[in-house]
């Protein structure tokens, strides 16, 4: 049960990853990535994992301010506790995916290297978004300049040949 479950998240989320980094531009995936109804989905697996595959002991591990990366790997390593841990990532990896596709779609800026970073590497994929949306605003404040600078300066004739 609890494999069929872990492959089921997995296999869950893959369709919204394919839609944000191979169409974008469809109207179908706008439409499907604005509904939080995928990730709450998600989030109630997790819960579900979270419910029945933690006895009070590990609750009581994982409180402990002085746990230890030992101590740690030692939990991740119940098969339970594995698999509501990496539920926990599609989640949170879904969640900063629809939300670099909803804001890159809203700033007009190009995301799929940013998903498809985020797919595999969460945080590495949030960071370039983040790189991508700066440069992109640098370069357009830069060209929105230039053309002011250009219609604001006088323009000079050149003087007329008398005959």
């Amino acid at each position: 049960m609890l494999e069929m479950i872990f492959n089921g998240a997995n296999w869950f989320a893959l369709p919204f990853w394919v839609l944000m980094i191979l169409l974008p531009g469809w109207k179908v995936t706008r439409q499907v990535m604005e509904s939080l109804l995928p990730i709450a989905v998600l989030a109630a697996v997790y819960l579900y994992l979270l419910v029945t595959g933690f006895d009070g002991a590990s609750l009581q591990s994982f409180s402990d301010p002085q746990l230890s990366l030992s101590d740690l790997t030692q939990l991740f390593a119940r098969p339970q506790v594995m698999a509501a841990g990496w539920v926990h990532y599609i989640v949170m990896d879904l969640f900063v995916g629809r939300w670099i596709y909803l804001e890159g779609r809203d700033k007009q800026v190009w995301t799929s290297h940013s998903l498809l970073l985020c797919l595999f590497a969460g945080p590495v994929g949030l960071l370039v978004h983040l790189f991508t949306v700066a440069i992109v605003q640098a370069i357009r404040h830069n060209r929105s300049h230039a053309a002011e600078s250009q219609l604001s300066e006088p323009s000079v004739e050149a003087p007329k040949e008398s005959t």
